[in-house]
């Protein structure tokens, strides 16, 4: 059995930017993940978006992450030259009932200390995107979109020159906690045994279960898990659009909104379906309730306009129709462990989050 100092396992886009963050404190750091490749899961299946911190409850670690992430992403990206673009976001009313709501979404965002939100009239909103048929939005401008590969591949590098490494196609099968330390047993190609000071749980969809693995942790402070699966349908030909659009928020979303890419493509999504597998297909026939939602914003929208893209699952902390709940970051505070940390229910914003989750998760003192 090797004793190690720090285990970070999940090599998403958190646990990447947390590895990151601990050896360049001068840490060893050894990154477990059971897959072939870092950030193939949720990572990989979101819309790349940098939010803004609008939509959160005011003082939620949400709230507060996504806005200190957001002060640190786009700097980061530019000093290490990870592709993304401050393209500005509108979120519109397509009727004079849904133009309350939009006043709720500012007075929100200002608690949360986002101030560069400002309103746009139906004229104004289609100088800015022509094919757009709404009656008032607001424009946020510090929102944008990221190349997430290219970031974790960053947070790869300066993980590597500051002398962590990181163990692919390594499932961790079991664990206990133990006086000299949390000892992981994995699999995979290298089966190893591993006894660290430190353990990062930022294995995102497989969090809980991992969790459920470790003898000794406490039962009752193990949340349940809800799987919401987000379907994405992209534009076929030229994409209309220049910003993000996005509706005002539904249950457990933000409704089926316009998302690009660097390269200019036109997705749409994601919507709400709860699952219990951790299944990927895209249904085609979700498109139908795709065209209805977007052509509210949209009417020119045309039929067959739309192909099934991709999808991602949410790994979410409530049951469907229950209010949304906010990360959870356990430590010893919590369930007593020295040296665990877990990160539950990371879901949006956590990619806008994620070095702002490793700074907290660094100055977590045992």
């Amino acid at each position: 059995m090797e004793q190690v100092d720090c285990i970070v396992i999940g090599a998403g886009v958190v646990g990447m930017a947390c590895a990151r963050a601990l050896a360049m404190s001068g840490r060893e750091v050894i990154v477990i993940e059971k897959e072939a490749m870092p950030g193939t899961e949720i990572s990989a299946r979101n819309s790349g978006v940098i939010h803004a911190g609008i939509y959160y409850p005011t003082a939620s670690l949400k709230a507060e992450l996504c806005l200190r992430g957001k002060e640190l992403l786009y700097p980061y990206c530019v000093d290490h030259a990870v592709p993304h673009k401050k393209c500005g976001k509108l979120i519109v009313a397509t009727s004079k009932e849904e133009e309350p709501a939009l006043e709720r979404i500012r007075l929100l965002a200002h608690a949360n200390g986002v101030e560069d939100l400002s309103y746009l009239t139906s004229e104004e909103a289609q100088e800015r995107e022509p094919d757009l048929k709404i009656t008032k939005a607001l424009f946020s401008p510090s929102t944008g979109i990221v190349d997430v590969h290219n970031l974790i591949l960053a947070f790869q590098g300066d993980l590597e020159n500051h002398g962590g490494m990181i163990a692919l196609n390594t499932p961790v099968l079991n664990g206990e906690i133990t006086d000299r330390g949390i000892i992981l047993t994995t699999g995979g190609e290298s089966p190893m045994t591993l006894c660290a000071n430190t353990v990062i749980n930022a294995a995102g969809l497989g969090a809980i279960g991992l969790t459920q693995k470790l003898k000794g942790f406490p039962d009752t402070l193990i949340p349940r898990l809800y799987y919401a699966k987000g379907n994405y349908f992209s534009l076929n030909g030229k994409s209309p659009f220049q910003h993000l659009i996005y509706p005002v928020p539904e249950a457990a979303g933000l409704g089926v909104h316009v998302t690009l890419d660097l390269d200019g493509q036109v997705r749409f999504g994601p919507d709400v379906e709860w699952t219990q597998e951790l299944a990927y297909e895209v249904d085609p026939t979700r498109a139908t309730p795709f065209y209805e939602a977007i052509r509210r914003y949209w009417p020119a929208l045309e039929d067959g306009a739309l192909t099934s893209d991709y999808s991602g699952i949410r790994p979410k902390l409530q049951a469907p129709g229950e209010t949304a709940v906010d990360f959870v970051i356990q430590d010893h505070h919590t369930h007593g462990v020295t040296g665990l940390i877990n990160l539950f229910g990371i879901e949006s914003p956590g990619l806008t989050s994620s070095m702002a989750i490793a700074e907290r998760v660094l100055s977590i003192k045992n």
